[in-house]
Order: C-alpha cells, then sequence, then structure tokens
C-alpha cells in the first residue's frame, strides 16, 4: 500500500515540474515576443554624429616628444527615432594621433534628445606639454614639415534611451570622427583672426552604442 502512494505523489511531483517547466518556458515566449514586436515598432537607431567643423589656434610639436595643441570642433547629433529620445548623460570629447590621445577630455553638458532633434556642440579641446610616444613623436613631426596632419576626434560617455514613461538603463557610446586638418598657409582653411584657421570638414562620425 506504501510502494502504491509513493508512486502517486511522485506522479504528482512529475506533473507539477512539468506545469512550472511549461509556465516558465510560455513566460520567456511571451517576453521573447514583446521584446521582438516593441522593436519592431520602434525601430530603434543609434543617433548620429558629424564633425563640421575643426579650429585651429596652436599646434607645437616642437619640443621632442611633446604637443601643445588648442582646437575648437563643432559636432552635430541627430536622434533618427520617431519614438525613442535619448538622454546624454556624460560626453567627453577629446584628440588623437595615431590612437594616442594628445588633449585633455573637456566635458559636453548633459542634455536630452527629443525624437528627431538636433543638437550642436562646439568645445573646446586642448593639451599643453602632452608627452607623445616616440614613435609617434617622428611621424608628427613629418607631418607638421610636410603641411598636413590626419587626427581624430573622439567622444567617448553614456546615454539611456527614453520610450513613453520607460527609462533604459546606461549604455557607452563611442564616436569617431576623423580630420584631415592642412597646416600653414595653403588655403585650405579660413582666417578667423589671431593665428586661429576654420576648416570646413563635413565628416560623417563612427557610433558604437
Amino acid at each position: 500500500m506504501s510502494v502504491k502512494e509513493c508512486d502517486h505523489h511522485k506522479g504528482r511531483k512529475r506533473i507539477l515540474f512539468q506545469r512550472i517547466f511549461w509556465a516558465i518556458m510560455v513566460f520567456l515566449f511571451l517576453v521573447l515576443l514583446t521584446i521582438l514586436l516593441i522593436w519592431a515598432i520602434l525601430r530603434p537607431t543609434k543617433p548620429t554624429f558629424i564633425l563640421l567643423d575643426v579650429t585651429l589656434y596652436a599646434f607645437n610639436a616642437s619640443q621632442p616628444n611633446f604637443l601643445t595643441s588648442n582646437f575648437q570642433v563643432t559636432l552635430s547629433s541627430r536622434n533618427p527615432n520617431d519614438n525613442i529620445g535619448v538622454y546624454y548623460d556624460r560626453l567627453d570629447t577629446y584628440m588623437t594621433y595615431r590612437s594616442q590621445q594628445i588633449t585633455l577630455r573637456t566635458a559636453i553638458p548633459p542634455s536630452y534628445q527629443g525624437h528627431n532633434e538636433y543638437d550642436v556642440w562646439s568645445p573646446f579641446v586642448y593639451g599643453n606639454d602632452i608627452p607623445v610616444a616616440p614613435f609617434n613623436s617622428v611621424s608628427l613631426s613629418q607631418d607638421e614639415n610636410n603641411g598636413n596632419i590626419f587626427v581624430t576626434v573622439r567622444v567617448d560617455g553614456r546615454v539611456r534611451f527614453k520610450v513613453g514613461a520607460f527609462i533604459s538603463g546606461r549604455y557607452h557610446i563611442h564616436v569617431r570622427c576623423p580630420a584631415y586638418i592642412s597646416l600653414g598657409n595653403n588655403g585650405k582653411g579660413v582666417d578667423m583672426g589671431e593665428n586661429a584657421v576654420k576648416y570646413q570638414v563635413d565628416q560623417r562620425c563612427s557610433v558604437n552604442v
């Protein structure tokens, strides 16, 4: 009699476990289906960035392995989404040469970007006597003597996305904007006075979120 009761209880437990298992599977399926439907309806797209221009105020690599530079960059950002807002919680702008940072980081004030809205920022990025790796210092001196230099404007930070009343967690954002700058009096920049030269770039940036 006791054996039959044990088999009966085992059968009930097995049925209970099966029901719990299938309930979990159905719940996960509904969650994934909801995420898929939200993605299909909203079609989220990462922000786009364009480097509009670069104004050069100072660029001096005369000291061995040290660089002093001062730039003002103008960046345009657009939120291409119709139903998603973007919170820029933190954005830091700086310059690199051959993957080496050559200026200090400049913070862009936090902001919110609504649906299909544009923002334009014009931060100054600069560095005084920034150490440059020896192998980069040689290339930098050569480029300066040739009157042409290729740098990258970088923006790193964190963003959040807003859908209705829902606000997502923070995501890292990395923006890379290549800029080709012609030094000296070669007519490719606009003289702004006081040794400042503005270069029109209009370069689309790569964005990773």
